[in-house]
């Protein structure tokens, strides 16, 4: 009978597992580096000049708060065609993002709810659900994030 340890096997899996990690991690590092980098420039920075000291006091999802969108939609249209971390670069919405997308749009959602009047991830969930037609499932995962960060 030939004795089988498992050991090898278990810690070439581990080390393959721990590059992968890596490796996924090292994109999202570039991703973060470059993050909204748009928004330094024309034609986004002057309108956000302009309506993000107005955005802040207003509550996110609100009538006031889509309706000042309007006045943005030219540098929000750049943005979202620059950027592939919104659901609104793909033609099929966030049935066409990959991982590295969803990963930095959960934490785009988080830090522009904590920089709006009664930010509440729960909330911005909820609406970007319905808005985004995202599936239970990965609003399920993003709720159970919440407190993971």
């Amino acid at each position: 009978m030939i004795e089988y340890d498992s050991k090898a096997d278990t810690l070439e899996h581990i080390k393959k597992v721990n590059n992968n990690i890596n490796s996924f991690c090292r994109g999202m590092l570039v991703r973060a580096s470059i993050h909204d980098n748009s928004k330094l420039e024309e034609p986004e920075k002057g309108l956000l000049d302009e309506m993000t000291p107005i955005l802040k006091d207003l509550t996110y999802g609100s009538d006031e708060y889509k309706a000042s969108l309007e006045r943005l939609k030219p540098a929000l249209q750049h943005h979202y065609q620059n950027n592939s971390h919104h659901p609104e670069f793909y033609e099929n919405g966030i049935n066409g993002m990959n991982l590295f997308d969803l990963v930095e749009m959960y934490c785009d959602w988080k830090a522009a709810v904590e920089r709006t009047k009664d930010g509440d991830m729960t909330k911005s969930i909820a609406i970007n659900e319905l808005r985004f037609e995202m599936g239970p499932q990965l609003a399920n995962i993003f709720r159970n994030t919440i407190n993971k960060m």
